[in-house]
């Protein structure tokens, strides 16, 4: 990304669990088919989001922003054997991909996607979670993280992925720029907020971690 030069991206990949066939497979169609592949978590995010659900094994994992479903089968690899996923997002056009994809891999039968905007979809949502991965809308991630809180248990994990926003956090704010300013508040209160545990990892765009107390 923004601060990883395209060679230590490739050294840190390299050097890490290597990318599953299928998900590699959802990595070049998403490439050839989808608009702005960019947003797709990627082989080292992923196999982060692997291990640290492989951790926790959760019984119960919430995601906001599906995208094209790489997250979340990630995400599934940790799921306990008779655990859900619960995965939301506001655009259907991308269903049949992920459809496809979740059905053929071991997890399809664990995961349940949900259409809508996660503000509105949220509060309909009667569950406890283990772990919760926040990649939709950056301007909503205050109301996000206050809707998700007290659905997690002590000592669940909340993930919030695009803090650092390619680097924009620490540079000038531009005028037109509704995004940043967001984040730059956001990241602030989270590490001053006394019911979690926070930490900004710089992983690819920056991901927070916060352990609920």
């Amino acid at each position: 990304m923004h601060f990883l030069s395209a060679d230590l991206e490739a050294y840190i990949a390299a050097n890490s669990e290597p990318e599953p066939a299928l998900l590699q497979e959802l990595t070049r169609e998403t490439h050839l088919k989808v608009l702005m592949p960019r947003m797709i978590t990627g082989h080292y995010q992923g196999r982060v989001l692997s291990v640290i659900s492989s951790l926790l094994r959760p019984q119960a994992i919430l995601e906001i922003g599906t995208y094209t479903g790489y997250s979340a089968l990630c995400l599934a690899e940790g799921l306990s054997p008779d655990g859900e996923l619960i995965t939301i997002d506001k655009n259907d056009e991308l269903a049949g991909i992920q459809k496809r994809y979740f059905k053929r891999s071991p997890y399809g039968s664990q995961i349940q996607r949900l259409t809508g905007l996660a503000l509105e979809v949220l509060p309909g949502i009667d569950k406890v979670f283990d772990l919760v991965f926040i990649d939709a809308d950056k301007t909503e991630y205050p109301e996000y993280f206050e809707q998700v809180l007290p659905k997690v248990r002590p000592g669940g994990v909340i993930l919030l992925d695009n803090v650092l926003w390619s680097g924009k956090v620490v540079e000038p704010v531009g005028a037109k720029d509704l995004i940043t300013p967001v984040l730059i508040d956001f990241n602030k209160r989270l590490s001053e907020d006394t019911r979690v545990r926070t930490v900004l990892l710089p992983v690819r765009d920056g991901l927070t971690l916060c352990m609920v107390l």
